[in-house]
């Protein structure tokens, strides 16, 4: 599920929304999936389009019928929730 969900990327970063810290959690249970997620910042434009994102990658996946993608800011987003591998990308 994170390597599907890794392959949408902020469109203003170019990274992987998994890379970047922002999927907190993953809850499966068969076929419905519960995505917890959050934006670099409450103002993020393209928040509706993340969701958007996230719902049509798991839907599309076998076994996955439903897909709820719930946004949060608790805990807020902050660069340290983001891999070594973007760290060193974005100069962090």
């Amino acid at each position: 599920m994170r390597e599907a969900l890794n392959m949408i990327e902020d469109p203003e970063l170019l990274m992987g929304i998994v890379d970047l810290g922002l999927v907190y959690d993953i809850e499966i249970d068969a076929p419905k999936i519960h995505v917890t997620y959050s934006l670099t910042s409450m103002g993020c434009p393209v928040g509706p389009w993340i969701a958007e994102q996230v719902e049509e990658t798991l839907r599309g996946l076998e076994g996955i019928e439903e897909v709820e993608a719930e946004l949060t800011f608790s805990p807020p987003w902050t660069p340290e929730k983001m891999s070594e591998d973007a760290k060193f990308a974005l100069g962090f």
